[in-house]
């Protein structure tokens, strides 16, 4: 039997953990010897099939091949119309992409764990919608790994976070990391964990602030006499490096020099502090609305909120930290690492979704970390997405989108609508399954549709189509026959932005047969 792993698949960097023995989640480093990897692809080929490099060591080729180079893939899983194409020229899909760095972390853990790894919980962004999280899980399966949960990363957060320090109360995690924005609030009694509101934006990130900083330092380069980076692929690479190497040292130091190289001359501009966080200041202001936001939907104040959980590396700008104290007039906790806090969280629930193994000693996980923690663990989430379905209204033509479960509904949930076969001798029931709050179907995002075929009903025979978000907040329509009262079954929904059997199939062995360094 292998192990199973917890996997923070990160836009910028990733992670993997496993719970050890003594029930303690714990960080595995990579073959570099680090326990944080650069979600970074170099697809190199020398004269046959690709050799995808991942990490830190890609990472560090950028600048000199930003054509070979795949960065921040996270932002464009789940999208049918991104590709990339090395230089090979060979395709690749953001999940096929994301599936290598994920291969390259398997094999990191089975090489620390000196075992097959089997199993694994990945981490998503709280506001990922369904075909985010199909595509993280097959993401996962074209790397072989079997996925057992898609869990929301501020709940992983907070759940290491309460294996380590015990914690009772309500918490509200603010997670910034290199390409999303979660917040979430939560209740923790003892190894109890609910989850009572999230909100966020999915395209809100350390890859904001880099583009924020990297236009400012670009306008004072131009007026250095410098090219404009931004009409060139290698000097944008080389930007984006500098960009990011300032915004770190600016957590530290108040002030930093970036230095500069383009057609063999060399530029330096001063930055400080203040000047980033000026030209970064509507960023924290949208992290703000969206604390106000999930407080509202939550129905409390900052006085309703015990603890303030930091988590993602791009919480470590001291103005994310000001920003926190000043709306809440509470310090944030400081035994939460925001790099590793994720993925510890994705190794507790691994060892709690089945009889699997946690690590290289021969021990049951359920008894090791329920038996640590001292009783069973319940983890109750909720939507992040509001789940709808396209309906007609009275004139026959016109179509609207009815919420059938709103957003922040525990999960798993379920609704259900009664409707009658339209005409006689009906046949098929056909579905659109949409997310998003409002009744204009041009406003919301549709999941996919299906249909399900029935026996030739007369018209007017009663039909109930139930709709469900299971625990991973991915969708499940079944139609009931009333006046039977059975289940005619479930409708297999043709998600319009994921992949089908045939590429899974195809792509597992495509990526399985791969060298990946």
């Amino acid at each position: 039997m292998g192990v199973a792993i917890g996997i923070d698949l990160g836009t910028t960097n990733s992670a993997v953990s496993v719970v050890r023995p003594t029930g303690l989640p714990e960080v595995l480093k990579n073959k570099e010897g680090d326990p944080i990897t650069p979600s970074v692809v170099l697809f190199q080929s020398f004269g046959g099939p690709d050799e995808p490099l991942v990490g830190e060591q890609a990472k560090r080729q950028a600048a000199a091949f930003p054509e070979d180079i795949v960065q921040y893939v996270k932002r464009f899983i789940g999208d049918p119309s991104w590709k990339f194409e090395s230089s090979s020229g060979t395709s690749y899909t953001a999940e096929e992409v994301s599936a290598i760095i994920l291969k390259r972390l398997k094999e990191d853990a089975e090489l620390a764990l000196g075992e097959e790894v089997t199993d694994a919980v990945i981490t998503v962004p709280a506001y990922f919608d369904d075909a985010r999280r199909t595509a993280t899980r097959q993401a996962g399966q074209i790397a072989g790994l079997n996925v057992l949960r898609v869990l929301n990363e501020p709940t992983a957060a907070a759940l290491s976070y309460g294996v380590e320090a015990d914690a009772n109360g309500t918490v509200l995690v603010y997670d910034l990391g290199g390409g999303t924005f979660d917040i979430t609030i939560l209740k923790i009694a003892g190894t109890e964990f609910e989850v009572v509101a999230t909100d966020g934006d999915r395209n809100l990130g350390g890859f904001d602030f880099d583009n924020e900083l990297m236009k400012h330092l670009n306008e004072e380069l131009k007026k250095q006499g410098a090219p404009n980076a931004f009409e060139d692929p290698s000097l944008m690479a080389a930007l984006r490096e500098k960009a990011e190497f300032a915004k770190k040292a600016l957590s530290t130091v108040p002030k930093t020099n970036v230095q500069f190289s383009a057609e063999g001359k060399h530029y330096r501009v001063a930055l400080t502090r203040e000047e980033f966080q000026e030209v970064t200041q509507s960023l924290l202001n949208r992290t703000e609305e969206l604390v106000a936001d999930v407080l509202d939907a939550a129905k409390m104040t900052w006085a309703d909120i015990d603890k303030v959980l930091l988590v993602g590396g791009s919480t470590r700008m001291p103005a994310v930290r000001e920003l926190v104290e000043r709306i809440s007039g509470k310090s944030p906790e400081l035994n939460v690492n925001p790099d590793e806090a994720v993925t510890l969280g994705a190794a507790v629930q691994a060892t709690l979704e089945g009889d699997v193994e946690v690590s290289t000693e021969q021990v049951g996980s359920k008894s090791t970390i329920e038996g640590y923690l001292g009783g069973p663990v319940t983890i109750s989430d909720v939507t992040s997405q509001a789940l709808g379905v396209i309906l007609f209204k009275e004139d026959g033509v016109t179509e609207y989108n009815r919420v059938m479960i709103e957003r922040n509904e525990k999960v798993p949930a379920t609704a259900e609508i009664n409707v009658k076969t339209a005409i006689d001798r009906m046949t098929a029931v056909h579905v659109k399954v949409t997310q998003g709050d409002d009744s204009d179907p041009e406003m919301v995002t549709i999941v996919g549709e299906g249909q399900l075929a029935l026996p030739p009903y007369p018209k007017g025979s009663p039909l109930r189509v139930s709709y469900s978000y299971d625990v991973d907040q991915t969708v499940v329509v079944e139609v009931f026959d009333l006046t039977a009262d059975k289940s005619l079954g479930t409708i297999e929904i043709e998600r319009v932005a994921n992949l089908g059997e045939g590429d899974l199939a195809e792509f597992e062995e495509k990526i399985g047969g791969m060298q990946i360094n």
